[in-house]
């Protein structure tokens, strides 16, 4: 499902209106009638809701929806954050259609009149400011949407809830909460990313006639992934297949007291469906992992009793990895400096894709230009801290734009780019880019990053590209957390819950 900026947005209105003659009106007809359609199934019979409305075309959708509500059999009215005169164009327009039916107009009410609006209420819409909001909310906006933040009543949000930013999610003043979100013709970035995403509720993408040349449009390169996706980015298993066929994964994983990690990662990927999975770490931990991991083979490498891998081991790694379609480096390695440096040379000379997570990042820290003319396609998977410092960001300046911070880095690493979190985005060089929209706080655990290398992983080496094995991967992880929350509980549940729940996310699939 395609998503797009408040700038796309609008030039995708502007272009259907004036290149292709469809009417404005038309638009915004199908937009209220859907809020309303909305409005509706929160209703009681008879019910009365409330649109406040702001001077724009947020504004006229919520007018549309008030006449819709009226002919079905509901009481609407209307609090107009204006004078009714300085209303233009199509939300004028239907300003006069509402008048014309007599739905009451309350233009410019006082705190205490909105108030009582609000109480008398049983769904408000909240038609006041849209996707073009761009600073801080201010004066008598901020003041009202500070009550209607306070507002305990059910709130159907018409395009977006009125403060959230329509591109990264971010939070401009106070944001009523709302229980429907319905967006009108395309989905909104910013309905999907944190923190904005909590204040939207159940997110519905309503058809209103846009022009289909518009939607088109190959610039439009932001996704927010869906189930029909992950099912077209898995190739078809043949009937007759064998281990052989399904991927061979070698995962470069573990150090002494990190061993969970690398026993997760390489479940994963055989969860996940590779055919051979191979876990080279340390010899003095070979015990450990293979009374850990029945079903994946170890491969000992000579350590001298210190628990974790140097750089004479990445010659016995390479030669491993040459039966190998994909490469997972990094879960639970440590932080030891010969580590890091060998960790450098295996990506710098590995001829399949690599996977490279955790302390595989962290070797590159103050190293990033190491990544140029690296000969296999890399897949990065780091949180916020990681690729602050990969990057030389903060953390902050990576959550304030996370779409921004996955693009420009998937472009200088000239890698897939998994910025973990609450909805993941994976971004490709040349921008293409897919927010997830699965998971739950319930995944604030560790080693959930180690299930989703081995996933994505397992998915390279089955014969899915590099960024739909990591959307893929990232929306099953997602979905497999979903189902223990309901199966388990909300929270509690551990990483290595999830390795039960993968067939049955493949069972959803396939």
């Amino acid at each position: 499902m395609k998503a797009v900026t408040a700038v796309q947005m609008r030039e995708i209105d502007r272009a259907t209106i004036q290149d292709f003659n469809i009417p404005g009106l038309e638009l915004m007809e199908k937009a209220g009638c859907a809020l309303a359609d909305a409005a509706a199934e929160l209703l009681p019979a008879s019910g009365y809701a409330l649109v406040v409305a702001g001077k724009g075309n947020n504004g006229g959708d919520g007018f549309v929806a008030a006449r819709h509500l009226l002919q079905r059999g509901f009481t609407a009215q209307v609090a107009l954050l204006a004078d009714a005169e300085e209303l233009t164009g199509d939300a004028a327009t239907n300003c006069q259609r509402a008048i014309e039916l007599d739905i009451p107009i309350h233009q410019k009410p006082s705190d205490k009149q909105l108030a009582q609006l609000l109480g008398e209420a049983d769904v408000v819409i909240d038609a006041i400011l849209g996707t073009g909001l761009s600073g801080q909310v201010s004066g008598r906006f901020a003041e009202v949407l500070g009550m209607l933040a306070g507002h305990d009543g059910p709130i159907v949000a018409a395009d977006i809830p009125s403060g959230v930013n329509a591109d990264t999610g971010a939070l401009l003043g106070d944001v009523p909460r709302a229980e429907i979100t319905v967006t009108f013709g395309l989905a909104k970035q910013g309905l999907y990313l944190h923190p904005g995403r909590g204040y939207c509720g159940d997110i519905r993408v309503a058809e209103i006639g846009l022009a289909p040349p518009t939607i088109e449009n190959p610039q439009l390169k932001t996704y927010v992934t869906e189930l029909a996706d992950v099912a077209a980015a898995l190739p078809a298993r043949a009937p007759d297949a064998h281990k052989g066929d399904c991927g061979r994964v070698l995962v470069v994983a573990g150090s002494t007291g990190l061993t969970g990690a690398a026993a997760m990662a390489s479940l994963a990927a055989a969860r996940t469906g590779a055919g051979l999975v191979t876990l080279a770490i340390p010899a003095a931990l070979n015990t450990i992992l293979e009374t850990k991991c029945t079903e994946v083979m170890t491969a000992p490498l000579m350590d001298h009793g210190c628990g974790y891998l140097r750089p004479r081991n990445t010659d016995e790694i390479l030669g491993l990895a040459t039966a190998a379609q994909t490469v997972i480096i990094g879960p639970g390695l440590g932080p030891q400096d010969a580590t890091a440096e060998m960790v450098r040379n295996l990506v710098a000379q590995m001829q399949c894709p690599v996977v490279l997570d955790a302390d595989g990042i962290n070797a590159f820290a103050g190293h990033a230009d190491l990544f140029a003319g690296c000969p296999g396609q890399l897949v990065i998977t780091p949180h916020p801290g990681e690729l602050s410092r990969l990057a030389g960001m903060s953390v902050g300046e990576i959550q304030t734009d996370r779409i921004a911070a996955a693009r420009a880095w998937a472009d200088e690493l000239e890698s897939v780019m998994v910025l973990k979190g609450a909805a993941t985005v994976c971004a490709a060089p040349g921008g293409e880019t897919w927010i997830n929209a699965t998971g739950n706080p319930g995944m604030a655990s560790g080693g959930m990053g180690d299930i989703l290398s081995g996933m994505i992983g397992a998915l390279l080496a089955g014969g899915t590209k590099a960024l739909p094995a990591a959307y893929a991967g990232v929306w099953m992880h997602g979905r497999a957390a979903d189902i223990a929350a309901k199966q388990i509980g909300p929270r509690g549940y551990l990483a290595t819950d999830l390795l039960q729940l993968i067939p049955a996310v493949y069972s959803e699939i396939l």
